[in-house]
């Protein structure tokens, strides 16, 4: 089975969109799939309107946290949702629409030869779309920072587009992960990485979001900057 994580704040605009256009794939797809939904108390009630679409269909579920605490702790109760589950794989993507459900069949197909599958904006063949000059300095620049403090070859430590095989998330210690805001999608590839699992990147099209409100912000990126040498000094210390 595939599960894939969608956790939410503020997202009623697009919501159904993404929702309708995952449902799409399941007739490219020859797994069952269940799309979580993982709402932080949205106040716009995105939590409300997936209730309402998961009681149209039997493939969709909510969890409802207790507050709004960052991307990476509501991706971790997803994870943990989906190891309770029979999911084999899992996969983690935007509920924006800015990573296209089109793409999930070659994530899953990328498992034969990977344990994560990264989906890069910066692999050959990978784009942005609809960026600014500045917000693409700002993602391009993060990544190679991320690249050189770390010491990996992976392009795109920061996407947010990825399939997990089952027993890597097993494996990596979820409850020592700390990192809230984009630091976290670092942090737990480079978990992978020092676990000795296989990593590959397959390139996307990463196309900017039409409605509702971009989450990155100064917090966000002051918690990248020290958080990832902060990792590297881990790693070193053995202590992840």
């Amino acid at each position: 089975m595939l599960t894939i994580c969608l956790p939410t704040y503020n997202e009623r605009e697009n919501i159904r969109h993404v929702i309708n256009q995952i449902g799409h794939t399941l007739n490219k797809i020859d797994i069952p799939i269940k799309v979580l939904v993982i709402d932080d108390q949205s106040p716009d009630g995105t939590g409300e309107i997936a209730e309402k679409i998961a009681a149209q269909h039997a493939w969709v579920e909510v969890i409802h946290r207790a507050r709004r605490e960052g991307i990476g702790p509501a991706y971790l109760d997803g994870f943990k949702y989906a190891l309770n589950t029979e999911a084999d794989l899992i996969i983690a993507m935007d509920c924006d629409l800015s990573h296209n459900p089109e793409d999930i069949k070659r994530l899953i197909e990328t498992t034969d030869k990977a344990d994560l599958v990264i989906g890069s904006r910066y692999t050959s063949g990978g784009s942005t779309k609809n960026w600014s000059p500045l917000r693409r300095a700002i993602s391009r620049g993060g990544c190679l920072y991320s690249q050189a403090v770390l010491h990996t070859s992976i392009k795109d430590l920061t996407s947010g587009f990825r399939c997990f095989k089952r027993s890597v998330l097993e494996e990596i210690p979820l409850e020592k992960i700390r990192s809230r805001g984009y630091a976290f999608q670092v942090e737990i590839a480079y978990r992978v990485l020092q676990a000795g699992y296989r990593v590959v990147e397959i390139p996307i099209i990463f196309t900017e979001r039409k409605t509702g409100t971009s989450k990155m912000g100064y917090r966000i990126i002051g918690e990248a900057i020290w958080k990832i040498p902060a990792i590297r000094i881990q790693a070193a210390r053995k202590c992840l």
